[in-house]
């Protein structure tokens, strides 16, 4: 926990003469305002004043004065500012009476977590978020992998080594630690792990491990994206999600007396998630490209199952015990607004938990060497296959919507319903590709 003081001392000393006030929308996209140092107090003390109206999802333009009040502890320096004169702080939205702005997607993962307290639990979490690096022409972004290496090769084949380690070295300098770093399996893609932390904190994390990523692989005259599925013939880009509960300072996922070390409360977790699942997916795979990754094959879980280390179904146990036991959650992706989505699978979990709801036996063989016929006798079912199908179980889910608040639900389901509208009348290359010569 930094104080006020420690900020301004540490301002003084590195003589910092920009602040970075950033937030996210409701789509996750990351906006800020530059303040010079002499606004810093005022910040601090009072807020910053800026109109909502012009932030996509927030207000209407006659009810548009909002505050930025900035969080102390996500003070940090920007590495990248060689000279040392640029930090950044990520802000919580205040409505000007003082009051949190409901629309605010980190206001709606607190109140989720408040709800978690007051049952006994935290949840920690600890995203693996993938992306590819393509190359530049005139400056434009282009799909060119910047190389052809494979799943942990390194160098020469791996050409983003360096690049890799910039990121890293910038990260930890924001406060990350930092557990792995390596090629993924597609040409151009990669990985960097970082380490759990409370749900509030790790999302604040994805907002800015992206946001460093971009930069740094801009500065080296390369395009970064976390788009879910650039490439046709390659695998996408997935932010599987590591969750926990903690109770009393104990991890409430593990019971050493059950017969695989696990709780009934991540039993029932489980099947909260799972009976939600189709709802939560237009939450964490919110783009029309989420869904040419969430397909058969490629690696992709699509079929709504658990399991111990199985990694073919949605949610899989890894091995380890103790304080370590967690679920992994596959089938979200990186373009996800990582405070929503965290709010909506901790939700599920905690209808699953209060409700006590069973999920079942585990599926421990591989479902992607399964016909339908057996998937249907096994009761697995599939994830949605598109945004509108995705959408519609959304807007079905009581409990859900109930999470979100009904303005950021309402907001939301207006921008999805947009962007399938726009992607439903556009004619594409592959139409023309397909029918131009033969009708």
């Amino acid at each position: 926990m930094k104080s006020v003081e420690e900020i301004l001392k540490i301002i003084s000393e590195k003589d910092v003469r920009f602040v970075r006030l950033q937030f996210v929308d409701i789509q996750g996209i990351v906006k800020n305002v530059a303040i010079p140092v002499s606004q810093i107090e005022k910040a601090l003390d009072q807020g910053i004043s800026f109109d909502g109206s012009s932030v996509e999802g927030f207000v209407r333009i006659e009810e548009s004065d909002m505050v930025l009040k900035p969080d102390i502890d996500t003070f940090q320096i920007l590495p990248w500012s060689h000279d040392g004169n640029s930090a950044r702080m990520i802000c919580d939205v205040h409505l000007p009476n003082g009051e949190p702005f409901v629309g605010d997607p980190r206001y709606v993962l607190r109140r989720a977590m408040e709800e978690a307290a007051l049952m006994g639990f935290e949840m920690n979490t600890g995203p693996e978020l993938e992306f590819f690096l393509f190359e530049k022409k005139n400056g434009r972004p282009t799909t060119i992998p910047h190389d052809s290496a494979g799943y942990f090769d390194f160098g020469p084949v791996d050409l983003a080594e360096n690049i890799r380690r910039e990121i890293v070295v910038a990260l930890e300098g924001m406060g990350f630690e930092i557990e792995a770093s390596h090629h993924e399996v597609a040409s151009g893609q990669h990985e960097i792990d970082f380490k759990y932390g409370n749900a509030l904190i790790t999302a604040d994390n994805v907002v800015t491990f992206k946001y460093v990523t971009r930069t740094i692989a801009n500065n080296m005259g390369l395009h970064a994206t976390f788009m879910p599925k650039p490439l046709f013939s390659e695998n996408g880009s997935g932010m599987h999600i590591n969750i926990s509960l903690f109770k009393d300072g104990q991890n409430a996922f593990y019971d050493p007396d059950s017969k695989y070390g696990i709780s009934d409360t991540l039993r029932y977790f489980i099947s909260g998630i799972l009976k939600h699942i189709k709802a939560i997916t237009a939450i964490t795979n919110p783009t029309i490209n989420s869904y040419k990754r969430l397909v058969p094959g490629y690696e992709a879980p699509v079929y709504v199952s658990w399991s111990g280390a199985n990694r073919s179904s949605l949610i899989r146990i890894p091995m380890a015990r103790g304080s370590s036991t967690r679920i992994e959650l596959r089938s979200p992706d990186p373009s996800c607004n990582p405070y929503l989505s965290f709010a909506v699978i901790l939700m599920a979990g905690l209808d699953g938990i209060k409700n006590k709801i069973d999920p079942g036996q585990p599926v421990e063989d591989n479902i992607y060497q399964m016909n339908a016929e057996e998937r249907l006798k096994r009761n697995i079912d599939s994830l949605p296959g598109t945004l509108r199908d995705a959408l519609n179980e959304l807007e079905s889910d009581e409990h859900l919507i109930r999470s979100l608040g009904p303005h950021v639900f309402n907001n939301f389901m207006r921008l999805g319903r947009a962007e399938w509208e726009s992607y439903r009348i556009q004619v594409h290359d592959w139409e023309i590709q397909r029918y131009i010569n033969i009708m």
